[in-house]
């Protein structure tokens, strides 16, 4: 969402009816449980088939800017949904969220049927919604021409510290202007009320969710929030809200290198790496080095040389899927060899065209405080993140989104969750992810207590579900049955699939940081079937 403007979004001007704000919140007759007044109301959502995937049925439903004012201005919240393939079988919706921040649920709805196995498409009616601030739920904008005018992520003095100061203070003056009120109102507490809102419209009594990656948060605020009307929340590839910004930096380095170290292994290892044989860290030594000296261009893009930040993104986009065939092959390319034919898009944020940027990181500022003092302070954290990633540095997700944040606070500051609820919680997470790393989600169990339910699949990548058939069937019967896994659960690995994954044609071709693969329309490519047909 951070370089492309939403799809057709005008499209959903003629599919609902508005709803008036007063159906927005909690079940009918019922007050939200944290003690906000919550709107009352026996609102529905008016469905009509989406016009960018016929398939599917489109809605809208409006939600109060600020839940303090329930009764105040509204924006109108696009959803989208993929009805239960078996009527008679249907448990109810099954609410889901891609991550990002910025990553649209209504696109998930669209692409449930590459994603989810055919059981969970025959038991629920797949819901998703853009959160607000995101997509086609009032994004969050800002002028494109001031945008591309942002300095280099990576700080290296005082002054361009001073810099990002004054630009950040003018990009968010700008923001908030052009998007209007809910600028200050897009964290995922904000988002946590708006799904309640749309449970209740959906007539759902209690909760059905899966979220991934920055999709997680939404639920652990969801779990706070309202822990009684939970019947089940599936949380895979999790954030930790509880990290301060060192802590943040730091495990999210960490994980880098151990995608660095996986790759590099594997490359020793196999003679099917096309830099088998060779000394792997001088190789990448030398690369990073060509491009501090603006000597590396990426392929397609001629008019500005490759950054240090971008080369190190390769390293952990590398290893989302993981996809370390091509990884091995960009970095040859980008060293001056033959280029591939399946070149993924240039990492990091690009120069937008049009009038208008959307920035969804504000998602992030208000619910990370990443603020940092000073120019010392932040070279102390660079140097702690390459201490423990001496040859990524750094992983490039946090560093390209903390300047952003530098004179934003956060609505929705770092906090250990608490959760009094008694249905059970489950966490998935991969022992080796480069975005979420597997401390996140043992972390989170712990803060969740006795209720929350660990699942670990021995493997790499960002995203457990459908990775493999162990994963997969323990998250289908948690949604389907409400059974968990027994505690300490993991998934491991065969050694044939091992060398499957280490070959999926997986890459995120997204700019959304903390996101999974169902944040754009997808649908299955030929001969690669979806989890549900695969099994």
């Amino acid at each position: 969402m951070r370089t492309r403007s939403s799809l057709l979004a005008a499209a959903f001007a003629v599919m609902a009816v508005l709803l008036p704000a007063s159906t927005a919140g909690a079940a009918p007759g019922t007050a939200a449980e944290d003690g906000v007044t919550a709107a009352t109301g026996t609102g529905a959502i008016t469905w009509a088939p989406c016009e960018e995937e016929p398939s599917a049925e489109c809605g809208k439903l409006a939600v109060p800017i600020d839940w303090s004012d329930p009764g105040g201005p509204t924006i109108d919240l696009a959803i989208a949904r993929r009805k239960a393939t078996d009527p008679a079988a249907r448990i109810g919706s099954l609410l889901v969220n891609p991550g990002g921040p910025g990553g649209s649920g209504v696109e998930a709805a669209y692409g449930a049927p590459g994603f989810f196995t055919e059981e969970i498409q025959r038991r629920f009616d797949i819901v998703g919604f853009d959160p607000r601030g995101v997509g086609r739920s009032h994004p969050v904008v800002c002028s494109a021409a001031l945008y591309n005018q942002m300095p280099y992520p990576v700080m290296a003095s005082q002054a361009d510290f001073d810099t990002w100061k004054a630009y950040t203070r003018k990009l968010h003056k700008d923001c908030r202007a052009r998007t209007g009120p809910l600028y200050d109102h897009v964290d995922s507490v904000d988002v946590a009320r708006d799904m309640d809102a749309v449970r209740a419209a959906l007539g759902e009594e209690k909760l059905t969710y899966y979220g991934l990656s920055y999709g997680t948060l939404i639920g652990q605020m969801y779990a706070e929030l309202f822990p009684h009307r939970i019947r089940a929340l599936a949380l895979d590839s999790t954030m930790d809200h509880s990290l301060g910004v060192k802590a943040f930096l730091d495990t999210e380095s960490a994980a880098a290198e151990d995608g660095f170290d996986q790759w590099a292994a594997w490359c020793e290892a196999d003679s099917s790496c096309a830099l088998h044989g060779r000394d792997i860290r001088a190789f990448w030594e030398n690369l990073l080095a060509k491009v501090r000296r603006g000597e590396v261009y990426y392929p397609g893009v001629k008019d500005r040389p490759m950054t240090e930040l971008q080369l190190i993104y390769q390293g952990v986009l590398g290893n989302e899927g993981p996809n370390w065939r091509l990884l091995t092959d960009m970095l040859i390319a980008l060293d001056g060899g033959t280029v591939p034919e399946d070149v993924p898009p240039p990492p990091g944020r690009q120069p937008v065209p049009g009038e208008l940027a959307q920035l969804p990181t504000v998602i992030l500022c208000q619910d990370y405080d990443l603020r940092v003092r000073d120019y010392r302070q932040y070279a102390a954290l660079m140097r702690s993140s390459a201490r423990l990633a001496p040859d990524m540095r750094y992983n490039p997700m946090p560093i390209e989104d903390l300047p952003i944040c530098l004179n934003q606070r956060a609505t929705n500051p770092q906090h250990s969750l608490r959760y009094k609820g008694s249905a059970p919680l489950l966490i998935g997470t991969s022992m080796h992810d480069p975005a979420t790393p597997s401390t996140w989600a043992a972390n989170v169990a712990r803060q969740l207590g006795p209720k929350a339910v660990l699942l670990t699949y021995e493997g790499w990548g960002h995203r457990i579900y459908g990775k493999d058939e162990c994963s997969t069937r323990h998250f289908d019967e948690y949604l389907i049955s409400l059974t968990v896994p027994a505690p300490g659960t993991r998934c491991s690995v065969a050694a044939a699939e091992t060398m499957a994954k280490r070959q999926a044609p997986s890459w995120p071709s997204s700019p959304l940081h903390w996101a999974g693969p169902v944040a754009t329309l997808s649908r299955p490519e030929p001969g690669h079937a979806s989890v549900g047909t695969s099994r």
